[in-house]
């Protein structure tokens, strides 16, 4: 392991967590990160959860959430790129997991769901939309682009917690951005606020641990060139410990 894996695992290990629930299978899930940049430092996109949230209430997160059946179904403009689907398909946990594909089009799709951007390509023609939760992107004419999206993470939730994901991180870059809808930010929304940050201040953000490590891996990625062939770090604990493997 690299000294940067160390010191990373290391924090994650010493994180103060309550591992006294019951046991529980992660569900898929899939997160992205916006990033800006054009200026001299890369600035990240962060959302504030609701403060009456049972989960991470208050806290800054990237926009994300869980696998539903109908974004495997979703065309895009293009697809994802060949190395990163592959490093998708490693270490599945069974025989179920989603098709690599479902993971970037989940994100896109809960970023639109969370802060109203979509991300993608203007359609010439309205895409067909697999069910209810794409609707708004046909609507506009927008093809989500899943070459311009790079997996950069994964990460398991340890055993015994209250909510375990399988998350796969993924991120973007600003310009992508094709269409914004208004009004999904409100005093009452999951995401009560939004803030672009540079990565560097967005670690002192009361952010989830793994956030912050997340973070970190990012910034490395960006200063190695964001390549799609890049090495994708998996953290997941075993007994008692986490361990950093690289897909």
């Amino acid at each position: 392991m690299t000294d940067i894996g160390k010191a990373l695992t290391e924090r994650l290990t010493k994180t103060e967590r309550d591992q006294s629930f019951p046991d529980s299978i992660p569900r898929d899930a899939a997160t992205l990160i916006l990033i800006d940049r054009t200026g001299p430092e890369p600035q990240v996109l962060l959302g504030r959860r609701h403060a009456g949230h049972k989960f991470m209430p208050g806290k800054f997160v990237f926009p994300g959430g869980r696998i539903e059946t109908g974004d495997i179904q979703m065309a895009a403009a293009r697809e994802l790129d060949a190395a990163a689907a592959a490093k998708l398909a490693l270490h599945p946990r069974d025989a179920e997991v989603p098709a690599p594909r479902a993971f970037p089009l989940a994100a896109i799709r809960e970023t639109f769901e969370e802060t109203g951007l979509m991300l993608g390509t203007k359609s010439g023609a309205a895409p067909a939309a697999p069910n209810s939760e794409w609707q708004a992107f046909a609507k506009a004419g927008i093809l989500p682009d899943l070459s311009q999206i790079h997996f950069i993470a994964r990460a398991i939730t340890p055993p015994r917690r209250p909510k375990r994901f399988d998350t796969r991180f993924f991120t973007a870059d600003a310009d992508t951005i094709a269409h914004r809808v208004d009004g999904v930010i409100t005093p009452d929304s999951e995401l009560v606020e939004l803030v672009w940050i540079p990565i560097k201040q967005a670690r002192e953000l009361e952010i989830p641990p793994i956030t912050g490590i997340i973070l970190e891996e990012l910034n490395a990625r960006v200063k190695a060139g964001m390549d799609h062939s890049l090495p994708v770090p998996f953290y997941f604990m075993v007994e008692q410990e986490f361990r950093r493997e690289l897909l």
